[in-house]
Parts: C-alpha cells; sequence; structure tokens
C-alpha cells in the first residue's frame, strides 16, 4: 500500500494562541499505478479526521484487523468499484481536541492552512490534475462539518464534497453537551479562571474519557465564537454556573451551521457550483446528526438542489466502513470520465 508521510510546515499555524505544532504530519495515499505511469495524473480527495483525531489515525490497525481507509480505498479499486485516486489525510488536531477546520484567533487559521497552503502543496508536489474539477474533500464528525464548510466556502477549490455523520444542525448535535459542560466545570466555576483549572485538571488526568463531552463544547466555543482580548479567548454559548443560554454568543455558532449556511445566498450559489454532494448517517447516530443530514438534505430539496444522501442500521463510531460508499461517489464525480450518480 503506497502511503508516504509528507512532513509539512504552515505559515498559517505558525504562532497559533495555543501552542499547537505548525509543522504536521500528512499522509498522502498514492494509487498503485504511480510508480508504474510517472506521465499519468489523478483526481484527488482530501480526508478530514474527526474530533480528537490526528492524521497518523488513518493508518492505525482497527480492532479485530478492520481495514484501514487506505487499504479500503485500494480495494475498492481492485474490485473496480472505484478508479485510482490521491488521497491526502489532513492533520487538523489541536489542543482542545479539534480545529473543525476554520479560521479562529482562538485556535489558528486552520481554513487557511488547508486552502490556501496544503492544496497547493499537494498539486505541487504530486501528480494530480490540479483541477477543481477533479478535486473532493471528505470527512466523518467534526471532518464530516468541514468537509461541508469548506466546499461551501470555496467552491472554486472543490467540486465535491462527502460527510459521514457530519456536524449540522446545532440545536440538536451541541445543545444536548451543554448541561453536561456545566456539570463538568462544576468543581472549578469557584476559581478565578473556571475553565483553565479544567484544562489543567484534563491535562494531568490519567483517564480523560469523563472530561471528552466538556472538552468537546470548550473546543466549539474556542471554534465558533472566539473573543480576542478575553481571558479564555473564547466565549461559552450558556452561563457555565447556570446553564443559561447566551442567545448572543449561540446566534455566532449558528453562523457556521451548514444548515443555517444554506440561508446565505453566496453558500446556496456555491452548492448550485458543487458537481456531488454527498451525505450519510446512522439512524441510531448518538448526536442525532441523522436528523441534521435529513434536515439539510430537505432544505436543500426545497431550494431545488439534490444532495446523495443515505442512512444506515448504526450509531455514531466506527463507521469508518462507510467511505466504501463515500469514495466510489466521489469517483463517478470527480474521475476521469465521470458520471453522476442519484
Amino acid at each position: 500500500m503506497p502511503v508516504v508521510i509528507e512532513t509539512f510546515e504552515s505559515e498559517a499555524l505558525k504562532g497559533n494562541p495555543l501552542n499547537d505544532p505548525y509543522t504536521r504530519k500528512i499522509p498522502v495515499y498514492l494509487p498503485p499505478s504511480y510508480r508504474r505511469d510517472p506521465g499519468r495524473r489523478y483526481p484527488v480527495v482530501f480526508m478530514l479526521h474527526g474530533f480528537t483525531g490526528n492524521s497518523s489515525m488513518w493508518l492505525n490497525v482497527n480492532s479485530f484487523y478492520q481495514p484501514t481507509v487506505p487499504e479500503r480505498f485500494e480495494r475498492l479499486v481492485a474490485e473496480k468499484r472505484s478508479g485510482e485516486m490521491i488521497l491526502v489525510f489532513v492533520d487538523g488536531y489541536c489542543a482542545l481536541g479539534g480545529s473543525q477546520y476554520v479560521n479562529s484567533t482562538a485556535t489558528g487559521q486552520y481554513e487557511d492552512y488547508v486552502i490556501n497552503e496544503l492544496v497547493p502543496f499537494i498539486d505541487g508536489k504530486f501528480p494530480t490534475t490540479a483541477r477543481v474539477e477533479e478535486r473532493a474533500i471528505a470527512g466523518k464528525s467534526s471532518g464530516g462539518f468541514g468537509a461541508v464548510y469548506l466546499a461551501l466556502r470555496h467552491p472554486g477549490v472543490f467540486s465535491a464534497f462527502a460527510s459521514h455523520a457530519g456536524d449540522m444542525y446545532f440545536e440538536y448535535c451541541y445543545k444536548q453537551d451543554f448541561p453536561k459542560t456545566v456539570n463538568g466545570l462544576a468543581p472549578y466555576v469557584s476559581t478565578s479562571d473556571p475553565i483553565g483549572a479544567f484544562l489543567g485538571a484534563f491535562a494531568q488526568a490519567e483517564q480523560k474519557g469523563k472530561f471528552i463531552d466538556t472538552l468537546n463544547v470548550l473546543a466549539m466555543a474556542a471554534c465558533y465564537s472566539p473573543t480576542p482580548g478575553s481571558r479564555d479567548g473564547f466565549e461559552l454559548p450558556f452561563n457555565m454556573r447556570t446553564g443559561e443560554i447566551r442567545p448572543e454568543v449561540w446566534e455566532k455558532w449558528l453562523q457556521f451551521d451548514p444548515v443555517r449556511m444554506l440561508e446565505k445566498p453566496e453558500y446556496l450559489d456555491a452548492l448550485k457550483k458543487l458537481k456531488g454532494c454527498y451525505l450519510d448517517a446512522g439512524t441510531r447516530d448518538e448526536f442525532s446528526l441523522h436528523l441534521g443530514a435529513r434536515i439539510f438534505t430537505a432544505k436543500a430539496a426545497s431550494l431545488g438542489l439534490k444532495v446523495h444522501h443515505e442512512e444506515f442500521d448504526d450509531g455514531h463510531m466506527n463507521i469508518n466502513y462507510r467511505y466504501d460508499r463515500s469514495l466510489a461517489y466521489l469517483w463517478q464525480i470527480i474521475g476521469d470520465k465521470p458520471q453522476v450518480s442519484s
């Protein structure tokens, strides 16, 4: 399986407020014919990991020896369900668990890192076609959000996206964790810096699982409601002591919601320009992201736009097998002889 690991130095991430590394490891899957046919050029898919993930996770052997995503894709090609493509595994990790691939004064310029740096770097280093018509973006969970978000904001960079259980319809997928976060911060509320105290306890904990719900909300706040000059660098969309929603901050979050983005003409126009839009989620998704996908699809349909939408009997975790579906779909859109599927 030909995967090379590129060490990429990002100017956009230099000086980021969390002091995260600006040099990232970027695995790149190269097709079997890459070395045999040096004159050939390939479509490319940028792959975005989910919250708490990183770029190396794509190469990890899973429980019960389930194939990695590069191995899955190689099997798709061998079975002629897809043609050959280059896959680029982006590193969007930050100290709070994830960057959502957005620009934020509280986490760093991750959108710029992907769009302005990684895309041209890959086109310059590897034999991509370097054509928007043959470039797509895909991901799961936070990566699924990032795929939709970046495709809607940059239809001149990507011509298609695939989102597996991507964060959307924030009223369902995030609000359920607000009371958990109030409880998670409760031991620290009486301190002079509750969030700093929580993050300190998280850093020291050997078992971090019980902190993840709270950490997730803090990370989303850093991405969606950054506040330059404030103590924490961001605002929470609720009162951390009482839990009461702060509408003015919550509205900042909603501006990032892919469902709400369709209400803005520039993003609606972007969706019209895209050649392929793939959404799926399990009907037992613990964050109700199957409902978000339904709402996004229905809203697009009401505006006269078609989104390829699928559901399956599963939850949110361990669904990498769904890339068998999305990568085959993306090949039909951006491959050598694209055929748009319904």
